[in-house]
């Protein structure tokens, strides 16, 4: 009878649920924040991060570009500027900014009060203001070159403008440091190898920036931010929401090296991205992070998707890992110190000495109530709750 009893109350249901219940339990409470956990693999690196690395346009920043400053050096008409510029535009964010403000400064008041009357005639505005346009080529971190009336337009950074021979004159480069001093991102342009004017172009930051990079520090991560711009602007944005590590000017597969160098030492480094740049860096992370409202490659190579573009979710997702690893060692725990007392006792190390005996249909319930402890414990993580981030003065991360 101790023989058979020990075979059934060592069955080892209780182990073998302790993880995959905890689990699966931690991924539908992190869909119900707003947090897609693509497997388990996701959720146990997420618990180990030292560093997490932050883009900054359309992550940091809410990806909603305006143009606010417009200075032209060659003499041309303002008009005509903004028409060679929006003429060039491309896919990228800031292309479709400087497209909506040359818009608005050539029809401003000359369009109908109905948004559908306004969609239309700016559709047909498009067709007839545009210049044609030849040999367009996007050129990744720098920006975009075309043929405007068989003339080279350059529209991009200085090192586009650099890289032609272009030179920039001493009154626009005064001009542009003060633009990246206020956090302004600069955008030049070239026509016919002359410099003739530029752009500042402001994106907002999240609401939420400040007071999530002030509560991953006290969670003991440490916080850095890698972008494509200019170094005067990433260090202004920076400034602004706290961040001391920055890495700027980096081009797209320069993100990806970037998290390997923190890699190099065992780390465990999270990305946090919403663009096609994003995602060789999102793939290279322990722990890709992709901005819900970001492209379809970019959350297709992360592990994590914050549903709704919060920064707030990166905390949740790293607090809601902790919480689930921690509910699964004490799952272990209780496991196995089940299985040290019971089986003992299962096999008669008590009835020697009084005669206490465990017979198995006994050892059959302490069996099934070890697997029910095990899966209630992992239930009570559906009562988890978020960390509070209300002010940076007031932060509960617990």
């Amino acid at each position: 009878m101790f023989s058979i009893s020990v075979v059934v109350i060592a069955c080892p249901c209780a182990l073998g649920l302790a993880t995959p219940t905890a689990v699966m339990v931690a991924t539908g409470v992190g869909a119900n924040h707003g947090v897609l956990v693509k497997g388990g693999d996701a959720l146990e690196r997420a618990q180990n991060v030292n560093y997490i690395i932050f883009d900054k346009t359309g992550t940091l920043t809410q990806g909603k570009a305006t143009v606010t400053t417009t200075k032209v050096f060659s003499g041309m008409d303002v008009g005509d500027f903004l028409t060679l510029v929006a003429s060039a535009e491309g896919e990228h964010p800031l292309a479709k900014a400087i497209l909506d403000y040359a818009f608005h400064f050539h029809f401003f008041g000359k369009l109908p009060s109905s948004k559908d009357d306004v969609k239309k005639r700016k559709e047909d505005a498009f067709s007839q203001w545009l210049l044609e346009v030849a040999d367009f080529s996007a050129l990744p971190g720098k920006g975009v070159q075309c043929l405007i009336n068989g003339k080279m337009i350059l529209v991009g950074n200085r090192a586009l403008i650099s890289e032609n021979g272009v030179n920039i004159p001493e009154e626009a480069e005064s001009f542009l440091v003060d633009m990246e001093l206020n956090a302004k991102t600069g955008i030049l342009v070239a026509y016919d190898g002359n410099f003739i004017g530029l752009m500042g172009v402001t994106d907002p930051l999240k609401r939420e920036a400040a007071v999530v990079i002030e509560g991953l520090k006290k969670m003991g991560i440490y916080p850095v931010m890698v972008t494509g711009d200019n170094w005067r602007t990433a260090l202004a944005v920076a400034k602004e929401i706290g961040i001391e590590d920055v890495r700027a000017e980096v081009m797209p597969a320069g993100k990806a090296d970037v998290i390997r160098i923190f890699q190099k030492d065992g780390s465990v480094v999270a990305m946090v991205g919403d663009g096609i740049n994003d995602s060789p860096a999102l793939a290279a992370a322990d722990v890709g992070m992709a901005i819900g409202a970001g492209t379809d490659i970019a959350i297709e190579a992360a592990d994590y998707v914050l549903v709704r573009n919060n920064l707030e979710d990166v905390i949740t997702a790293i607090d809601l890992s902790r919480k689930t690893f921690s509910r699964i060692r004490w799952n272990y725990f209780f496991a196995m110190a089940y299985n040290i007392v019971a089986i003992p006792v299962a096999a008669g190390a008590l009835f020697p000495f009084t005669g206490l005996q465990m017979p198995p249909w006994l050892a059959g319930a302490c069996m099934a109530f070890s697997s029910v402890s095990v899966v209630c414990s992992s239930l009570l993580l559906r009562r988890y709750r978020k960390p509070r981030l209300t002010t940076v003065l007031q932060i509960t991360v617990e």
